[in-house]
């Protein structure tokens, strides 16, 4: 079950750049478009109305092409954590924390006791039972990816301590929420906006964790956070790979057509 993901975080360690794609769209299909194209997947659960069953497909198709599958959660509530992880996700990836207090938790969401507090019935990562309950519980807990978005103030004045927590995989920076959150929505090139991610960047290097970034589908911005210190970036989603392609087609060919 976990193969993606220790091959995900072997390639991390290794130094190499991944770049993953965000699903939004309920059909399984997208995921098995795009699974060859990129290093990792993406499942947003936060801005999207993704159902339960929709995701439970998608990650049937992640696991199918041996593609590591992260579930950005709604919130940082365990019912939320609890049901993603059970569905066969490979880690998940929480929006919007603000506190020491709330990573840790999610951490303890995501190990079993006594590390943690998840709870168990955990049927689809089991093979619907046919891994044994230990070696199950030992290999989840030494896989499953932990990830935490750095996207308010608040999560950059706590940032030092946040590393720190064991379990603690990655965090994530959101560079449009944080721009907001510090004054300048949009901007992400503000200096203030600038000046705090390459401090979460560097703070988060010394506690020897992985650094994630969300971004739209920008090449140019990938290559910038990656230069800064990035170690795997979500590239947009699946709608904007669609009208991006489009719009320039279209544009290309009706300007050749006026020539």
């Amino acid at each position: 079950m976990f193969q993606a993901i220790a091959q995900f975080r072997q390639r991390l360690q290794q130094g190499e750049f991944l770049i993953g794609a965000a699903v939004t769209i309920t059909d399984p299909r997208v995921s098995e478009a795009l699974a060859d194209s990129v290093d990792f997947l993406w499942y947003d659960m936060e801005h999207t109305t993704l159902s339960p069953e929709a995701l439970a497909a998608h990650l049937i198709a992640a696991r199918g092409k041996n593609k590591a599958a992260l579930v950005r959660v709604q919130s940082s509530a365990t019912p939320f954590i609890k049901s993603v992880l059970d569905a066969g996700a490979d880690g998940i990836v929480v929006p919007q924390v603000t506190s020491v207090e709330e990573v840790q938790s999610i951490v303890d969401d995501c190990r079993y006791p006594p590390t943690g507090r998840r709870g168990f019935g955990p049927l689809v990562p089991t093979n619907y039972g046919r891994i044994g309950d230990l070696p199950y519980i030992e290999a989840a807990d030494a896989n499953i990816f932990a990830a935490v978005m750095i996207e308010t103030a608040a999560a950059v004045e706590a940032i030092e301590q946040i590393v720190a927590i064991d379990g603690l995989d990655s965090i994530v920076i959101g560079p449009w929420d944080l721009s907001g959150s510090l004054g300048h929505l949009g901007q992400v090139d503000h200096p203030s906006v600038v000046e705090a991610i390459e401090h979460v960047i560097a703070t988060t290097h010394n506690a020897g964790k992985f650094v994630g970034s969300g971004m739209p589908a920008a090449p140019n911005f990938a290559y910038t956070q990656a230069r800064r210190g990035v170690h795997w970036a979500q590239l947009g989603v699946d709608c904007s790979y669609l009208t991006q392609f489009m719009d320039q087609a279209v544009t290309d060919i009706r300007q050749k057509l006026a020539d």
